[in-house]
Order: C-alpha cells, then structure tokens, then sequence
C-alpha cells in the first residue's frame, strides 16, 4: 500500500462522523444543548464542515493514495480478495472517472467498508 495506515485510519474517523450526522430535525433550535438534550449533536447543519473537511482531505493525497483507498474499499465490500490487490489497484486505476472524494463518500457505510478492507489486508486501526 502507498498510503500510509494512520491517513486511512484518520478518514476513516471522519466518515464516520458524517455517517452518524442526521437530517436537521430541529430547524428552530435555539436553546442550549443542556435544554434540548444534546438533540443538535448528531444532527447536520448549515455550518457543518466536516464533508467539506474530508473531500480536502482526500484532495490532499497523491494519485496512489487515492487509489490504494479505492482498492481498500472494494476489498472490505467483497469485490476482490486481498490476494488480488495488484488488480484490485489496476481496476481502480481505469475507472477512475469521478473525483475520489465524489466516489468514495456516495457509498454507504464507507468508514466500515475501509476498515473491513484494512482487517482483510492484515491492518488495523486499533
């Protein structure tokens, strides 16, 4: 791999964020978090950077890194075994069309899928 293990293992942190975001449901919120609960905790906003946060991120790493993180995912969702991540890789590399970023965060569960791929290729983010 040409990424390094703590970059999958930091965008995998920040998917998860936005994973866990939910619509705005409380739109008029205007107390403190102790008043409603925490309930505009989880919740995403207007002022909510952080897809923004991980679409620069993911535009910060090299033409390899972002492959290697294409290759990881189609691993941990079942689409190559980790024995065949030369072509996992070279699949990656042709069908590159969309920016990375555009790709990976329009499929589900991506932070699990990563970490999946990780277990798969022997890594591990604990």
């Amino acid at each position: 791999m040409d990424i390094a293990l703590d970059k999958v293992c930091e965008l995998i942190l920040r998917v998860r964020e936005i994973d866990v975001k939910e619509g705005d449901t409380d739109p008029d919120s205007g107390s403190n978090p102790t008043d409603d609960g925490a309930a505009d905790v989880l919740m995403a906003g207007a002022d909510d950077a952080t897809e923004e946060e991980v679409r620069e991120f993911i535009a910060g790493l090299n033409d390899d890194e972002r492959t290697d993180l294409v290759a990881i995912t189609w691993i941990g969702r079942g689409d190559f075994e980790p024995e065949e991540w030369g072509e996992a890789l070279r699949t990656a590399r042709e069908r590159a069309t969309l920016s990375t970023a555009d790709y990976l965060l329009g499929i589900p569960n991506i932070g699990d899928l990563l970490d999946e791929g990780l277990a798969a290729l022997g890594r591990s983010c604990a």
